[in-house]
């Protein structure tokens, strides 16, 4: 290692010790998944438990189509929605089986259906921004903040507007 690589990484450790954290400011755990190749949140406190998504699941007949089914989750039957009809997201070709999200809000208890659940992270209050007015006119009414995650953009969707639009059946 030259001389001048050296004395860059040691500029580069110092500058990275001399960073100021500040231990605190307030942080939100996010719950952050892929739908139909983008990438969403919810806050954690919507999202009561993560299931792998390989429960046996019971179709309903005369359900709408956004109803996966219902699932049996230790004796209480969820419901297993897809939220691609009310997100204005191009519909599953095949039948979906990633992770199930079991959420809580607006007087709703529901499993919503992801393709991928990616993390559960606690993130600074600060790093969420708003949302641009470049946002799909569909996303608009559901995203309640951006935030940048590993390089991702993730939409944070209010859960309580989604259930809420949800039972109106706009889903």
């Amino acid at each position: 290692m030259s001389t001048t690589n050296a004395d860059q990484l040691l500029a580069l450790k110092q500058e990275a010790a001399n960073a100021v954290v500040d231990v605190n400011e307030p942080t939100v755990k996010l719950v952050i998944f892929a739908l139909s190749d983008r990438f969403f949140a919810f806050r954690g406190e919507f999202v009561k438990e993560v299931l792998p998504g390989d429960e046996r699941l019971f179709y309903v007949p005369g359900m709408p189509s956004s109803v996966q089914g219902v699932i049996n989750v230790r004796g209480d039957i969820e419901s297993v929605i897809l939220l691609n009809a009310l997100l204005h997201l191009h519909e599953p070709e095949k039948v979906v089986s990633g992770s199930i999200l079991l959420a809580k809000a607006s007087g709703m208890r529901s499993g919503i259906r992801v393709d991928e659940l990616l993390d559960v992270a606690d993130l600074p209050l600060s790093q969420l921004q708003h949302p641009p007015e470049s946002l799909p006119e569909a996303l608009r009414p559901y995203v309640a903040a951006l935030v940048d995650f590993s390089g991702k953009p993730i939409a944070l969707l209010d859960i309580e507007k989604v259930f809420v639009d949800y039972q109106a059946g706009l889903g």
